[in-house]
């Protein structure tokens, strides 16, 4: 079988991409085969499978209306701030080749334009936003755009210099909750003041945050986008002070690498010598945060949704998550490479 195109192009800007993509099967929703099963409950809504794509590869309205038709049915409208944020130079995406399994250590690994499978990219834009005006109602039409047991989830993140960053996540999640998404996820695994420190590692903050999201929007659920958490330490934290309050967690974003060409200087260009990994390299992070967030949920008596993601591009992925605890599972990498893969999911059943 040959390798499928892609459905975001690598190699054109993140702005062409959004302009003329999707591409390949992704261009021609004819093709996509509808498969039944057997629905199940996802936080406030009904879902035919809790199987879909998180915040990144669903640039826009085109995108999650492709996603839905080749059966994608929870899809993460890609992570939306309250004013215009340019994306970061090409590339932006590039092949990553770590020897097995990256650490959570800024491994050193050697990028390239040769994406091949078992594949893991990166995943370098810097969180672009177009401004409200533009992506208010163009997700409002990804909203409405969802079939019997679909959803739209809506991601959105505060952004450093817009006052306080607690009160810019708090109207970001106004501006989401008029296009009525059903669900909102707050982006946390963003880089805080410096990018060794991640926003959701600073539970003070994350508390105020999640505070100020749920007096802003108190009937909506809300999702928080987490890091892979080295220690269980600041787990239980996060969970002590926010566990109750908050309806679901998604993890994991991705893990930060070096990127290196063949002669050894940064592959992203000096200004980026590190960069977020995702795909297969990542899954036994995802797996593993995913166990430990399931065995403090049921210790500390919890009632939370965990979605499961990184590295997902099979269903025998899909199926591990689901047995270490994930209420649903979210593919990027995979699913760009794989536009197939929820109806090989399906089919698994």
């Amino acid at each position: 079988m040959k390798p499928l195109i892609p459905f975001y192009n690598p190699t054109i800007s993140y702005e062409d991409n959004y302009a003329k993509g999707p591409f390949g099967l992704f261009a021609d929703l004819d093709k996509a085969e509808q498969v039944s099963t057997k629905p199940s409950k996802f936080l406030n809504v009904e879902v035919n499978l809790p199987f879909g794509q998180p915040a990144g590869p669903l640039l826009n309205a085109n995108y999650i209306k492709a996603a839905f038709a080749y059966g994608f049915d929870l899809c993460v409208y890609k992570t939306v701030r309250t004013k215009l944020h340019k994306c970061h130079p090409l590339p932006n995406v590039l092949s990553v080749h770590p020897k097995g399994k990256l650490t959570c250590n800024l491994d050193t690994v050697l990028a390239d334009t040769n994406y091949s499978q078992p594949l893991s990219i990166t995943n370098s834009f810097g969180v672009p936003s177009f401004a409200p005006d533009i992506w208010q109602p163009d997700m409002a039409d990804a909203v409405k755009a969802a079939g019997i047991g679909q959803c739209v989830i809506g991601s959105f993140q505060g952004t450093q210099g817009n006052g306080a960053i607690e009160q810019d996540y708090a109207l970001a999640a106004k501006l989401v909750r008029e296009t009525n998404a059903p669900i909102l996820e707050a982006n946390l695994s963003c880089p805080n003041e410096g990018a060794s420190k991640l926003l959701c590692f600073d539970v003070d903050r994350v508390e105020r945050i999640v505070n100020e999201i749920k007096n802003a929007v108190p009937d909506r659920p809300l999702i928080l986008k987490l890091a892979y958490f080295p220690d269980d330490e600041r787990i239980v934290s996060l969970l002590t002070r926010v566990g109750k309050i908050i309806d679901g967690l998604s993890a994991i974003n991705t893990l930060s690498a070096k990127p290196v060409d063949a002669n050894g200087h940064p592959a992203l260009g000096e200004n980026r010598k590190e960069g977020g990994i995702c795909g297969d390299a990542i899954r036994w992070a995802g797996l593993d945060m995913v166990s430990r967030l399931n065995k403090y949920r049921k210790q500390m008596d919890l009632k939370f949704a965990i979605i499961g993601v990184g590295g997902v591009s099979n269903s025998e992925h899909y199926h591990q998550f689901i047995n270490n605890g994930a209420d649903a599972v979210m593919s990027a990498t995979g699913a760009m490479w794989n536009p197939l893969l929820a109806i090989e999911i399906k089919k698994s059943l």
